[in-house]
């Protein structure tokens, strides 16, 4: 991390895992004294308190970043996103997706209680990870002999949640490169499949079961499409933390649950038509540098997450004022050492988190051909791919 890098992600960083902490803390006190009695007060609870963590990363994307997210789509969904349960499928196109769907969801009113399925290890990140696993997200293992258990019976806990939900799915199961392309690339090849140029084959059975056991209760199918358009250079978690900006659009399509086919196999391949079809749409956002043919919405640019940003830093800078000078703790050697110490953590922490985000750091997937085990999903070489 360069210097001048580092200038800034300290104290940004050393707000975000401060205050994050602290929002920990009360997740945990309410996760033990509240929900085993009354599971619903407890998620209205959590979902305010997650959000005073969360609208530090909206407050990054848009006030400190300035990245513009563009949304397309038409104006009866656009009126109904926050107002229902949906289950959301995304092509996982950039290393800060998940953060791009928090933009919207904040927007759209249900930032804290918007949900994911991610793998396990996301749910061991300090600070925002263990805020998602109070908040009842979903973490995988990877193998669906143990995942598939733990998928329903997620899902089915969602069904008497008190507020409308998002429920983000990424059917690709891993972030788009090169590398990925072209090994999906080469598997449609080899299975006599439509060859993708844009997003990776689906990897179904997730959607499959999530749909079986969302049918009942959550009403719509959100497709979402992410596309950055060819002026803007891709968004990254360092770039945010630098001030860059950049300009993300993204493409929004509701489908009617019910409408959705009935069997198993028909709503496998109903899945992948929508990435077929997802796929045909970047193609045309390439050549148009936008989705032509859809709304352009006007999502503005709230001030809470700005509020909740300043509130913290002039109570953390507040409280740090009145430690030192109760303790004098930066008038001994040891006092310097210990801070010396701590703003490392603090770099190291954020380095990492920066890492995690990044899909370069993942190892290139390695489809190999089958005929027989999964019924036209790319099957994991032991060096598959692991994250997300």
């Amino acid at each position: 991390m360069a210097i001048a890098a580092a200038a800034v992600i300290v104290p940004l960083g050393l707000l975000f895992l401060v205050s994050g902490l602290i929002v920990n803390v009360i997740q945990a006190i309410c996760f033990v004294l509240i929900r085993p009695l009354f599971k619903n007060t407890y998620r209205r609870i959590n979902r305010v308190v997650a959000e005073l963590l969360w609208l530090e990363l909206v407050w990054l994307i848009d006030w400190w970043a300035g990245v513009k997210i563009q949304v397309y789509t038409d104006r009866e969904t656009f009126q109904s996103m926050g107002k229902e349960h949906a289950l959301v499928i995304c092509n996982h196109r950039s290393d800060i997706d998940w953060l791009v769907g928090w933009v919207l969801a904040q927007r759209s009113g249900c930032l804290g209680s918007t949900l994911a399925v991610m793998k396990k290890s996301s749910k061991f990140l300090p600070v925002i990870g263990w805020s998602m696993w109070f908040s009842e997200y979903l973490f995988l293992e990877r193998s669906w002999a143990q995942d598939e258990a733990t998928l329903k019976s997620g899902i089915r806990r969602l069904k008497d949640y008190p507020l409308p939900f998002w429920l983000a799915l990424f059917v690709e199961g891993t972030r788009f490169t090169q590398a990925k392309l072209l090994a999906a690339q080469e598997y449609a090849i080899s299975r006599g499949l439509p060859v993708p140029r844009n997003v990776l084959i689906p990897r179904t059975k997730g959607f499959v079961s999530a749909v079986s056991h969302m049918r009942s209760f959550v009403p719509a199918v959100y497709d979402v499409t992410v596309a950055i358009p060819k002026t803007s250079p891709p968004p990254t978690m360092l770039r945010l933390f630098k001030g860059q900006p950049s300009v993300v659009h993204v493409h929004i399509k509701r489908h009617v649950m019910k409408d959705l086919p009935e069997s198993d196999e028909a709503v496998a391949q109903w899945c992948k038509d929508i990435f077929i079809a997802k796929d045909s749409l970047l193609d045309k956002h390439k050549a148009e540098d936008t989705f032509a043919g859809q709304e352009l919405q006007d999502t503005g640019r709230p001030k809470k997450s700005l509020v909740v940003v300043v509130s913290w830093a002039c109570l953390l800078a507040f409280g740090a004022l009145k430690f030192l000078q109760w303790s004098s703790f930066l008038s001994s050697w040891k006092g310097i050492a210990l801070s010396a110490f701590l703003l490392g953590l603090v770099t190291i922490l954020m380095q990492f988190l920066i890492l995690f985000s990044q899909s370069e750091r993942s190892t290139p997937a390695k489809v190999a051909p089958t005929k027989n085990k999964n019924d036209g999903e790319p099957s994991e070489s032991p060096k598959q791919d692991k994250q997300n």
